[in-house]
């Protein structure tokens, strides 16, 4: 794998362009180790890696995923996310351990929680819904990446209606959460449950409104109908 991960840092360094170099940055009030390569390029460069490393086990590919996080760059962390996700038809339980640590150890903006949990770790959590207190856990973290990924690994499992009473759960521990960025996970979480569950959402948001930033209130209700959302963000 040593290889392929001179491959990865050399193919990332001959894809950086000026304009991403120039602009990566703005989109992260923390300081970000970037080489300035756009996400269409850096998702090309993973298929092409993952091409090369799909018949390897998956102990080694989870190793060089690893790896790639440990070396800060946010397009590296984007690759991990990429190659654990393409093997996602092999996970087992023993596996959230890996995720677990990378959640605790090496996310540290937005961008890498957002790509590792709403696929990695999302699609682990259908798979084995069992370990969905070990989210619960995270939203009591005092950092502010597990808390968040707490809410966003369960965006693309809301959206299909599934975990309901566990996101309100969820939702009721970082309910006021003083952190943007967390307030703003766990209101998309509402946001994307509220596609099957509308009035169920609803009737939270209205019980929870006096509690609730406005920020994580406004990404709640952003989807439903606009007599709902005047409703829900009248101040009592």
């Amino acid at each position: 794998m040593e290889n392929i991960l001179s491959d990865i840092r050399q193919a990332l360094i001959d894809s950086a362009d000026d304009k991403t170099k120039a602009t990566s940055q703005n989109y992260f009030r923390e300081e970000i180790k970037f080489y300035g390569v756009r996400v269409p390029q850096v998702n090309k460069i993973s298929k092409e890696v993952f091409a090369v490393i799909k018949t390897g086990s998956k102990k080694d590919i989870f190793t060089l995923c690893t790896t790639l996080w440990k070396s800060g760059y946010l397009e590296e962390s984007f690759i991990a996310c990429n190659l654990s996700y393409y093997i996602n038809k092999l996970y087992e339980p023993a596996d959230f351990k890996i995720f677990d640590d990378w959640v605790n150890h090496y996310v540290s903006n937005w961008a890498s929680c957002d790509t590792l949990c709403n696929h990695t770790v999302g699609t682990f959590i259908e798979m084995y819904p069992d370990y969905i207190p070990e989210l619960k856990r995270w939203a009591l973290s005092e950092n502010r990446w597990v808390k968040r990924s707490a809410a966003v690994t369960l965006i693309i499992p809301a959206r299909k209606g599934m975990f309901l009473s566990d996101i309100f759960d969820i939702a009721d521990t970082l309910l006021t959460d003083k952190d943007d960025l967390v307030q703003k996970g766990y209101g998309w979480m509402l946001k994307a449950a509220s596609e099957r569950y509308r009035d169920e959402v609803f009737e939270y948001v209205m019980s929870k409104k006096s509690m609730m930033s406005r920020t994580s209130l406004r990404y709640a209700i952003e989807k439903m109908p606009p007599d709902m959302r005047s409703k829900a963000m009248a101040k009592p």
